[in-house]
């Protein structure tokens, strides 16, 4: 069961206007400097390439490997667990990543995780439990993809038990080293009953730019929702950072994200007169394997700390892409 504070954030959705203040966004800025001088130090092996669509890239959601093939996830189950750790043992001798269709210029991927907690911009949505996540990507040549993915939550009237996600855009090179991934991402939660806060699907445009700067991949981007009555008639606004980079003559890779959230979803513990807050991400990641990847990471907010909420965590995870 959800605790009463997720009944406060939900009702608070409703509360306040959309509005940008400056002072969040240098922070913003002045942070995401900091983060890519820090990291200037590490050598020029970086994290693979980035695929159209979303399966290993620096996203709106903020997850570096989003997945899952199950068809309905809901609960975390023990045959649940067992069943997706069969998949990750399996992959460990298959070689291939993702399937091109002959002839027609399209590439299928797909992928699957196991994670201890499934955060949304530092947000828990699994209450701090594991959850399975997954997805499917289809990608065409002239960039353009769609993809579907889905992640078991922490039950509740509102959301249910399912978040999946469904997409489309595109993702190309726009200029020398720079690329453009833009696209709609719709969120939808199959189970949810309405609960205080009505609707509980939405709308998500997004757009990022990637680049890299000296040894480290660079990605910044925005994610914009409208005025939708399951934003309670607001708007949001979610800025961020990601840089990644690999360690030299081993399987290692290194990542960090910062992000801001402003307008309806920027106030996820209901405190009267806040509507943006911060959250930021450092993570590694160990490819065991081509296609088999463990993950550890430490995220936390400037919200105040709810414990299995929005409080600071190590987040573990393994993942497999094919």
């Amino acid at each position: 069961m959800w605790h009463d504070y997720h009944s406060i954030a939900i009702c608070h959705r409703c509360c306040h206007f959309f509005v940008v203040r400056r002072s969040d966004l240098m922070q913003f800025f002045h942070t995401s400097s900091e983060i890519v001088r820090n990291w200037s130090y590490l050598a020029e092996k970086r994290q693979p390439e980035l695929h159209p669509g979303g399966t290993i890239r620096i996203n709106q959601k903020g997850i570096y490997m989003r997945t899952s093939k199950n068809a309905s996830l809901g609960k975390l189950t023990k045959s649940g667990i067992i069943g997706l750790s069969s998949i990750l043992l399996a992959s460990t001798a298959a070689p291939a990543l993702a399937q091109e269709i002959e002839g027609s210029g399209l590439t299928v991927s797909g992928n699957a995780t196991i994670t201890s907690d499934y955060r949304f911009r530092g947000v828990s949505l699994s209450d701090g439990d594991f959850a399975i996540q997954g997805g499917i990507d289809v990608a065409h040549e002239s960039g353009f993809y769609v993809g579907t993915w889905a992640s078991s939550l922490e039950d509740s009237p509102t959301y249910g038990h399912t978040e999946v996600n469904l997409y489309a855009g595109w993702s190309g090179e726009v200029s020398s080293g720079l690329t453009l991934d833009a696209g709609l991402l719709y969120y939808v939660y199959p189970n949810g009953e309405g609960g205080l806060a009505g609707p509980s699907d939405y709308f998500e445009p997004y757009a990022s730019l990637s680049t890299t700067l000296g040894p480290v991949e660079v990605t910044s981007g925005i994610a914009y929702a409208w005025e939708q009555s399951s934003l309670g008639d607001r708007d949001n606004v979610y800025l961020y950072t990601g840089v990644s980079g690999g360690i030299p003559n081993t399987p290692i890779s290194l990542n960090a994200t910062i992000g801001v959230s402003d307008g309806s979803l920027g106030n996820p513990v209901g405190v009267v007169g806040d509507n943006s807050y911060l959250d930021w991400k450092l993570g590694a990641d160990w490819a065991i394997t081509e296609n088999l990847t463990a993950s550890i990471a430490y995220t936390d907010t400037d919200a105040p700390s709810i414990n299995d909420y929005t409080d600071s965590a190590f987040l573990f995870s393994l993942g497999v892409s094919f």
